[in-house]
């Protein structure tokens, strides 16, 4: 049991970091969020794409406790009303609120450009069209 405890936390660690946040007040965010998917084109979404499949799609794809499903839009819409400066942001830095996400999915090799990058696909990919 001692052997196999050090690793179940490191591991528990990471996959917990796959959460969602806790939505800013509509009134903040009410400028915010309705052309997030045109602003989201102005990032490099084939890179974004490749880092999400290489580091964010292990949570993302399945909701890992409690991650919000890239596609899902009913899921993404209280997040990308929060703006892309606001995700970006807790992406690079992480955050802890009622579900936690590690500073670049916990990932330190990751530049700023690059979560850029995949938060920018997964906005594209789960915003109202």
């Amino acid at each position: 049991m001692k052997k196999i405890l050090p690793t179940t936390v490191l591991c528990g660690i990471f996959f917990i970091g796959c959460g969602g946040g806790a939505p800013e007040p509509a009134a903040e965010a009410s400028s915010k969020g309705a052309s997030e998917s045109a602003l989201a084109s102005q990032y490099d979404l084939a890179n974004g794409k490749e880092i999400y499949d290489a580091n964010c799609a292990g949570c993302h794809d399945e909701g890992i406790l409690g991650s919000p499903k890239t596609g899902d839009v009913n899921g993404w819409t209280v997040r990308i009303e929060q703006g892309m400066e606001t995700l970006i942001s807790k992406s690079i830095e992480g955050y802890t609120a009622e579900y936690s996400m590690p500073a670049r999915g916990g990932n330190d090799a990751l530049t700023d450009e690059e979560v850029a990058n995949s938060v920018a696909y997964m906005v594209e990919e789960s915003s109202a069209k």
